[in-house]
């Protein structure tokens, strides 16, 4: 009963340490080391099976790491024409009851045949059995990396095949034994559980933090990164830079046009803010609501963002049945005076974005390079983007 104990606190610990992970990549993290220390592994992987391009995707390798092999790797990926047991695990397979079993791979080649009729599964994985008709690229691939063994868990996910939990032990330790393989699928099972909390929070996540009609940021989330920006100003004298927005003539269009082709228009011009806040290495993109955006930009230089709010003025000018917007720009790099908190940057921000809009400018604004905008920013009009001027549109 000892091991049985020792087993199930280990699949506990695992759920815990998956649930308390606050990003996938803490999750993947979590579930890799779980499961190697569940299986006293010394190294363990995650992969996802990407379907649309042919190739199992390492998201994290967790353990004794083999030269070469990175924790979060970007592109290490491996053609599923090389793993093709992956591809059998189809729901279709073990729909008869049962579910898809682990298998071993040695160094050596298969541990021993495969027992009639199948494993616990009644699918592909229980046909091949432990060990058997094993896949020479793992063999290759456990040599060349001095792991003596390992055991693979397809990984189930809304009924299909999502990828796979890959434990190995050095060369010289015990080999994994079918015990192994059958908690090594308890485990799959606990990681697909895990992974599938982990994928609801993270859309929760992102529909709280994402503007629904133009799929950019939305106000919250700037508020949020804008904070932390002023901190990092404050700590290391990063340039912060915030460039304020406001779309001309929408309610000219959504009166005249209705509002689908008003809604269309925010479309256009926030996958045009998109595209132009690309240039800025880590900008953030965001509608802050009605016909109001914004672009907030750490570390580019100040001469660098008005030169991309200007490419945004010229092509919102050129958008159907658009009237190019009024932007203005307030940066750390320009003379604008001590900014101990957002609220001031957005003031100055939103005060210059005021003053091209009544003069109708085509070009932004800056705060600083024109002594009236500082003395607007002291005692401005209510700001633009608290104003309720939704217009009729979406939020």
């Amino acid at each position: 009963m000892g091991g049985d104990d020792a087993r199930l606190r280990a699949v506990v610990s695992l759920a815990q340490a998956m649930a308390a992970a606050h990003t996938p990549r803490g999750c993947w993290r979590a579930a890799a080391l779980g499961a190697c220390e569940a299986l006293g592994g010394s190294f363990a992987a995650l992969s996802v099976w990407e379907r649309g391009r042919g190739r199992l995707r390492v998201l994290v390798n967790a353990g004794d790491r083999a030269e070469g092999e990175e924790e979060f790797p970007d592109e290490e990926t491996y053609p599923v024409h090389q793993f093709p047991e992956i591809t059998e695990f189809l729901h279709e397979r073990w729909a008869g009851g049962g579910e898809p079993d682990a298998w071993v791979e040695t160094a050596e080649g298969p541990v021993e045949p495969a027992p009639v009729g199948g494993g616990r599964g009644s699918g592909a994985a229980g046909a091949r059995g432990y060990g058997h008709g094993y896949c020479h690229q793992r063999v290759a691939a456990l040599r060349r990396r001095g792991r003596g063994c390992c055991v693979v868990a397809p990984i189930v996910l809304h009924g299909r095949a999502w990828g796979e939990l890959y434990v190995a032990r050095p060369v010289g330790e015990p080999v994994f034994g079918r015990a192994d393989a059958d908690f090594a699928t308890v485990l799959a099972a606990v990681v697909a559980a895990g992974i599938s909390q982990t994928e609801r929070l993270e859309e929760v996540r992102k529909l709280a933090f994402t503007d629904p009609l133009t799929g950019l940021a939305n106000r919250r989330a700037v508020d949020m990164r804008l904070d932390e920006a002023v901190e990092r100003h404050r700590v290391d004298g990063s340039v912060v830079s915030l460039v304020v927005c406001d779309l001309n003539g929408l309610k000219w269009v959504n009166d005249t046009h209705g509002h689908a082709v008003g809604d269309r228009l925010l479309e256009r011009f926030g996958s045009v803010l998109s595209r132009c806040g690309a240039r800025l290495p880590g900008a953030l993109s965001a509608r802050l609501g009605g016909d109001e955006f914004c672009l907030l930009a750490v570390g580019p230089g100040a001469d660098e963002v008005v030169a991309v709010a200007t490419e945004l003025c010229e092509r919102a000018a050129e958008l159907e049945f658009g009237n190019g917007v009024a932007c203005g720009i307030a940066s750390t790099g320009d003379p604008i005076g001590p900014v101990v908190s957002a609220r001031r940057l957005f003031r100055l921000a939103d005060a210059a974005q005021y003053r091209a809009k009544a003069a109708r400018s085509p070009e932004p604004v800056v705060a600083g390079r024109d002594g009236e905008v500082i003395r607007l920013a002291d005692s401005p009009p209510e700001p633009a983007h608290d104003r309720r001027r939704l217009r009729g549109n979406r939020p």
